[in-house]
């Protein structure tokens, strides 16, 4: 926790709030939703961007913690981003609802399984980016351009799956309440793919942190 504690009052990027608000953009009528996602893995690349600028790895691995604790304390932090742009976007669902339900034609309706999207956008950045960046802490750059390469494809095939996969189509695609059932089902078996993905994210991390030379 104080690693945690460490990494919100030292390493939180200013960005990374700010793109918490892009939560919003579910209010923006026909527009791919699930991008809105990808503007806070923007925000996690400035933190790790900023970190490398600052020496933030020299300087935490002078305290009393092992690099396995300095790799969870930094996902941890992403973790609980992540989350909360999940809850923003899950108010804004509720807000978009009050306001009056129109079908989205460039994706994903503004609707539960729009947080399953996300859950399988975030664990996706975070296998990918993560084990990458920690191989190698002073190149930020081709990590996340990898890791953003992964989300887009996977935001397209989510698109185009609105239009060619039935199940998407006629039950994840619709306007709540309706397949709810279905839905909850999709945002949890989202969220296992989420733990798993982020889990398997830090064992790798922590193995190549540690393989890291830390004399910058």
């Amino acid at each position: 926790m104080k690693l945690l504690k460490k990494e919100f009052r030292l390493c939180l990027h200013p960005t990374a709030p700010l793109f918490l608000a892009l939560a919003a953009m579910v209010l923006i009528p026909n527009y791919p939703y699930a991008v809105s996602f990808f503007y806070l893995t923007l925000g996690v690349f400035f933190i790790c961007l900023t970190g490398r600028e600052n020496h933030d790895a020299a300087f935490t691995s002078a305290l009393p913690v092992n690099r396995k604790q300095i790799v969870e304390g930094r996902m941890l932090l992403v973790c609980c981003l992540e989350a909360l742009d999940l809850l923003a976007v899950g108010l804004m669902l509720w807000v978009k609802g009050l306001i009056g339900f129109t079908p989205n034609e460039a994706g994903m309706d503004a609707n539960i399984a729009l947080l399953g999207e996300g859950l399988i956008v975030f664990g996706l950045f975070n296998l990918v980016f993560f084990p990458r960046w920690y191989k190698d802490i002073n190149k930020v750059g081709v990590p996340f351009l990898v890791g953003s390469a992964v989300v887009f494809v996977y935001i397209l095939l989510a698109i185009i799956s609105t239009y060619a996969v039935p199940f998407v189509r006629d039950c994840l695609d619709t306007q709540d309440p309706a397949f709810l059932k279905e839905k909850l089902l999709f945002v949890g078996a989202a969220l296992l793919f989420f733990a798993a993905a982020t889990w398997l994210s830090a064992r790798l991390s922590v193995k190549r942190f540690e393989q890291v030379d830390l004399q910058l």
